[in-house]
């Protein structure tokens, strides 16, 4: 099992998560983090981590969001890692109340 970001990241894109993995599974892209399926242990620290509660185990994914564990994987081959936290975007809390936001996405 892998832990997944969602579409709730897309424009947030908090970092908070990043620092506290311990194997570096986070990639980042333009607006949207992505973790390595592959990398992740399943430690789920990350997912209290993130104010916008955008990561999710695969296993409880909703149905509407089934389609970011591949995105995950496939945006994590492309993308460099992020091991260090960065500023928000100055936008980030008015984006972490939108919904539907997966046409945003940047890759």
């Amino acid at each position: 099992m892998t832990y997944v970001v969602t579409e709730a990241c897309i424009k947030c894109k908090y970092t908070d998560c990043v620092e506290i993995c311990p194997v570096d599974c986070f990639h980042e892209g333009p607006n949207f983090l992505v973790i390595d399926p592959d990398e992740c242990i399943d430690c789920a620290l990350c997912v209290t981590e993130c104010p916008v509660e955008a990561i999710v185990d695969e296993g409880s994914l909703p149905e509407d969001q089934a389609g970011f564990l591949a995105i995950n994987a496939d945006l994590a081959r492309e993308w460099p890692t992020i091991t260090v936290k960065k500023d928000a975007p100055p936008d980030a809390d008015e984006w972490a109340k939108v919904k539907d936001k997966r046409h945003l996405l940047e890759k």
